[in-house]
């Protein structure tokens, strides 16, 4: 027997159970991280991307594997402003 088809609320973190602040958190977390794994995915080597961004190759590693709890959302904000990456942040009231 198939399980019923759960839709989606746009939030994968809040899919998975995350209470509301830490699924938007993660979220945004998420975003940055990709940002910046992509920044370094242009460099020959781990070790050219961390020069340019001023931390060890094994913090490049954690970046493009993905790895959010290594980061905090400032270390993140720092790195992606280091890279020239511009960040943009859309806060507005969310539906009732």
């Amino acid at each position: 027997m198939q399980s019923p088809i759960t839709r989606s609320s746009g939030n994968v973190f809040a899919d998975l159970g995350f209470d509301p602040e830490e699924a938007a958190l993660l979220t945004v977390k998420t975003h940055l991280l990709s940002a910046l794994a992509e920044y370094a995915g242009g460099f020959a080597t781990q070790q050219e991307a961390a020069q340019a961004l001023g931390e060890s190759r094994p913090r490049i590693s954690e970046i493009k594997n993905g790895k959010l709890s290594a980061f905090s959302t400032d270390k993140l904000l720092t790195l992606c402003s280091r890279a020239g990456i511009d960040v943009t942040i859309d806060a507005h009231l969310a539906a009732a």
